[in-house]
């Protein structure tokens, strides 16, 4: 254990139960709001529930904004701004995953006022737990951390994820195993996010083959969204590194889903990283419940048992893009275990690319 470390942590709000639709309005009271606005992505199922959220406010519903959209481009945030002004509403409630947390986040950061996000969570990526937000503009997606975006409160509906598809849950739970790794070899770990990484990874390793098994295990979804929320504790007290850059690049620049960009990246980044953090490895090893020395390769396997996209070619990323992703990596520096060589990115990225196990950069 380090001798020398610091951990903080803001105050946060977090409800969990199948029960929660019936004190929602309540819980935007507790926030600070008076007229709210739920931001979701357009997608059926989540309509559905954020009409049912609208009708349990009641005076306190503000209207449903359903144009979220993956990376928060520009537009998006504009056309909410719009949305919030004509709902009249101070506070909003992100109803989805990353797509919709990160709008609530963007209209956080550029706001006048303080303005109140509660999230509701219904994917695994976490990001609801994290002070981090990201805007994507001109081609290019900058990020960035401000206390400002967190939310105030969590609510998680377990029952609510039982309907996100095998596909979608695999991905999202995938990324928040992404925070767990990077948390635990960060340049600024400390006990406290070590503690919270492992767990996070132990838990969704043991819940993503439950519900590809059976969707609608209520257990295995529980102990998921607990995962999640684990990651994005993690990730919110650490500072990310090469696994982020590299996801981050390619998500923004080429328009790569974000979530199957994480899983797709995770084992190999893990790999470049795994010589300089044998300590990290160690971790992320016992909680796949593998060798010590097998933590990547636990990763790839268990991407493959759960039947995720193979490569970065399965989601639409081109051979061609590789060069330029690495120039753009390079272009700043960041705290990372190992240093960032160019011939290494190469060689982890055409690994990704065709879905080879990982080796050695």
């Amino acid at each position: 254990m380090k001798s020398e470390y610091s951990y903080s942590n803001r105050r946060l709000r977090v409800r969990v139960g199948d029960d929660i639709l019936n004190d929602v309005a309540h819980e935007v009271f507790l926030a600070g709001g008076t007229r709210a606005l739920i931001l979701t992505m357009p997608s059926r199922t989540l309509r559905q529930y954020a009409e049912m959220l609208l009708e349990a406010l009641g005076e306190r519903g503000g209207g449903i904004f359903d144009q979220a959209l993956p990376h928060v481009p520009r537009g998006a945030i504009e056309a909410a701004k719009d949305a919030m002004k004509a709902a009249g509403a101070d506070c909003c409630i992100t109803l989805g995953g990353g797509s919709a947390t990160g709008l609530g986040k963007a209209l956080a950061l550029e706001a006048e006022a303080h303005l109140p996000v509660i999230a509701v969570a219904t994917t695994y990526a976490g990001s609801e737990a994290t002070s981090i937000w990201g805007i994507s503009e001109n081609g290019r997606k900058a990020t960035g951390r401000d206390d400002r975006v967190a939310p105030t409160t969590i609510l998680y509906i377990p029952a609510w994820t039982s309907g996100l598809p095998v596909d979608l849950s695999t991905t999202s739970g995938i990324n928040a195993v992404a925070h767990c790794v990077e948390a635990l070899y960060a340049v600024d770990a400390s006990p406290m996010t070590t503690l919270l990484a492992e767990e996070g990874v132990r838990a969704m390793a043991h819940a993503l083959p439950r519900i590809k098994a059976n969707p609608k295990d209520p257990e295995a979804r529980a102990e998921a969204l607990w995962g999640a929320h684990l990651a994005g504790r993690a990730l919110d007290s650490a500072s990310m590194a090469l696994h982020h850059k590299l996801c981050h690049v390619i998500g923004g620049t080429f328009q790569m889903a974000h979530a199957a960009t994480h899983t797709v990246i995770l084992p190999y980044a893990t790999a470049y990283n795994a010589p300089a953090a044998p300590e990290a490895m160690r971790a992320v090893a016992r909680a796949l419940g593998r060798d010590d020395r097998e933590a990547a390769m636990g990763l790839f396997e268990l991407n493959r048992a759960l039947e995720v996209p193979p490569s970065l070619e399965a989601i639409g990323f081109k051979e061609a893009y590789i060069t330029q992703t690495v120039d753009e990596v390079l272009q700043k520096t960041y705290p990372n275990p190992r240093p960032i060589e160019k011939d290494g990115l190469i060689k982890l990225l055409t690994d990704a690319f065709h879905g080879n196990p990982p080796g050695e950069y």
